[in-house]
């Protein structure tokens, strides 16, 4: 059910969040807002749910993100809690769905204030700047600014940003990472994670590779002393695990939800094809084209997420006349879609609805991120290279191609031994497997399969 992070809700005729709760209120600061986060959303169990189920609620859940949704998606229904970043004042936070007050070891972790110390310090390189050869220049006119920096350059002076930006600042840095990492520590001894029989489950999601990374891109050394520290970060945290697990007796999985694009006019720079699609000139256009076989009504109420979502008010109730409108402007607006550069195909929802599941392609893709009632009536997918975004600096994700879907995925730990694979596998693939290992239920909605290579 989770269609992307925003999207547009028929019923109310309103975009919607992922993780977005009115009925919640936010717990751990005054920030109005924040914590009105739950995951009522999310229609099916995750694996946490299942561990759960499984052990009769023994088992210990907890989210940790800088990114709400990445705290509260991966953890579930069932959740114990899940931890956010709030940005406005710098405190990890929560919300009514999961306690009433933060637990005391939480308010002594904000109590170090450590975002304040991560900001008062200089972020330069890690290793001397000439040995970053995995970036481009340290320059170039595809990175955004950040935090009001007249250039995309080392180093940061975060003192001077900070007083610009104020505590948002630090998660497009790498000190997030650093910050994430002693909150999950300190979740480890408060919560008391992996001390007794039964398995628990921490969720980390790191989110500075991904707010960093959309604003200077993929080729920038910026992102590239992100992920050396963030191995550092990562190091520091699976040395906490062995202390309080004992090595070989926990189970890590490691991925990533999406990869990203090239900066499109990086590659048109470079005699790549590639481009922007702006939505609002697109819906814009498309009005405009179907006015003159529907005078007086506005048929597309949204473009979002590459779906066309039609005004279905302006259609008439009568299921014979409205029903053929209906028709009518689905295949005029595919029609149009197909002459629009940067659009390589569009679907009706007709044609995902009776899809195979199962189905390859970019088609087989769509099919499997449509849902009948939140989805758009029509689904488009764009030409490689391309994405819509508001501006010509950093980068994307969204699309069906693989410099989008391929992400790393790696087990270690116990019941896991030591190899490689080249074989293609989702990233549904990765619940089932825990599963297996686990020796617990499949999640309810589950679509993948376990990793076989793992158990042979």
């Amino acid at each position: 059910g989770i269609i992307g992070n925003d999207w547009y809700d028929k019923e109310s005729g309103k975009n919607v969040y992922c993780a977005g709760d009115p009925g919640q209120t936010t717990v751990g600061s005054a920030s109005a807002e924040d914590g009105k986060m739950s995951p009522h959303r999310l229609l099916a169990t995750t694996i946490t749910d299942e561990l759960k189920l499984f052990t009769q609620k023994k088992a210990k859940v907890v989210g940790i993100s800088i990114k709400d949704r990445g705290s509260i998606l991966p953890a579930g229904h069932m959740a114990d809690a899940a931890y956010w970043y709030d940005e406005k004042v710098g405190r990890f936070i929560t919300s009514t769905y999961y306690m009433t007050a933060l637990p005391v070891w939480a308010e002594n972790f904000n109590k170090l204030n450590l975002p304040d110390k991560y900001l008062s310090q200089t972020w330069n390189t890690l290793y001397p700047i000439e040995q970053y050869v995995e970036s481009g220049p340290d320059q170039t006119p595809y990175e955004g600014k950040l935090g009001g920096k007249d250039k995309p350059t080392f180093p940061y002076d975060l003192p001077a940003m900070f007083k610009k930006s104020g505590y948002d600042i630090l998660s497009y840095t790498p000190f997030s990472n650093d910050y994430l990492t002693e909150m999950a520590k300190a979740a480890i001894d408060g919560e008391k994670i992996g001390s007794d029989e039964w398995t628990d489950f921490l969720c980390v999601s790191y989110s500075a590779t991904d707010k960093l990374g959309h604003a200077v891109g993929p080729n920038a050394i910026e992102l590239e002393d992100i992920y050396l520290r963030l191995d550092r970060s990562l190091a520091e945290l699976f040395k906490k695990l062995d202390q309080v697990a004992g090595k070989g007796n926990y189970i890590v999985f490691l991925s990533a939800d999406h990869a990203v694009a090239d900066n499109p006019q990086y590659l048109i720079d470079n005699k790549v094809p590639a481009g922007f699609m702006r939505n609002a000139n697109l819906q814009a256009k498309l009005n405009d084209f179907l006015k003159p076989y529907f005078p007086g009504k506005e048929v597309i109420r949204s473009i979002m997420n590459e779906q066309v979502y039609f005004n279905h008010d302006a259609f008439s109730s009568d299921p014979k006349t409205g029903g053929m409108d209906l028709l009518i402007a689905t295949e005029l607006t595919i029609n149009y879609l197909l002459q629009e550069k940067g659009i390589a195909n569009a679907f009706p929802k007709s044609a995902l609805r009776l899809g195979a599941f199962d189905e390859g392609g970019h088609k087989g893709m769509a099919i499997r991120g449509y849902n009948p009632k939140r989805s758009g009536d029509i689904t488009m997918i764009l030409e490689p290279g391309w994405f819509d975004a508001w501006s010509i600096t950093g980068t994307t994700h969204g699309s069906s191609y693989s410099y989008d879907t391929h992400v790393p995925i790696l087990f270690f730990g116990k019941g896991i031994k030591q190899g490689t694979s080249a074989l293609p596998h989702t990233i549904t693939d990765i619940a089932p497997t825990l599963s297996v290992l686990l020796k617990i239920k499949f999640p309810n909605a589950c679509t993948g399969q376990p990793v076989a290579e793992l158990f042979n």
